[in-house]
């Protein structure tokens, strides 16, 4: 389990779906850069990073924006799912994939998802472009 800040800085305990969006610790307070921010190590990465062991379906594309550098770990909040699930991000313009835990955003259709810090690096994706990505459902690592 991992702690998640809650409303006015509650912690909850969080148990992840996705095996590789786990256990990676908070950020310092003091970070203030992209390293700084991630705190995933270099193993959690390349298993992330890993082909999927189980079948999966695409759920479609999405621009995809950074999510809260202060949330660790490999994730991504999109309105493509409607419950937490494990999954796996695609990024075309290089062909790097990532396993990540597929949480829902409340948002519409079409209104984009926000991917952690450290599943931009496993992608190769640029942090301050808007990249277009393939979501699939259902891997686990």
């Amino acid at each position: 389990m991992k702690p998640k800040a809650g409303p006015a800085g509650e912690s909850e305990a969080r148990e992840s779906v996705a095996p590789v969006a786990a256990e990676a610790p908070p950020p310092p307070a003091d970070a203030r850069t992209a390293d700084q921010f991630d705190t995933t190590t270099d193993e959690e990465k390349q298993a992330a990073a890993a082909a999927p062991v189980a079948a999966e379906r695409e759920l479609g594309s999405t621009i995809a924006s950074l999510g809260d550098p202060t949330d660790p770990g490999f994730w991504a909040e999109t309105p493509l799912v409607n419950t937490a699930q494990a999954g796996r991000l695609v990024y075309p313009g290089n062909g790097n994939s990532v396993q990540v835990e597929l949480r829902p955003s409340g948002g519409e259709p079409g209104s984009g998802t926000r991917v952690s810090l450290p599943a931009f690096q496993v992608l190769g994706a640029p942090l301050t472009g808007l990249p277009e990505l393939l979501v699939y459902a259902g891997s686990a690592g």
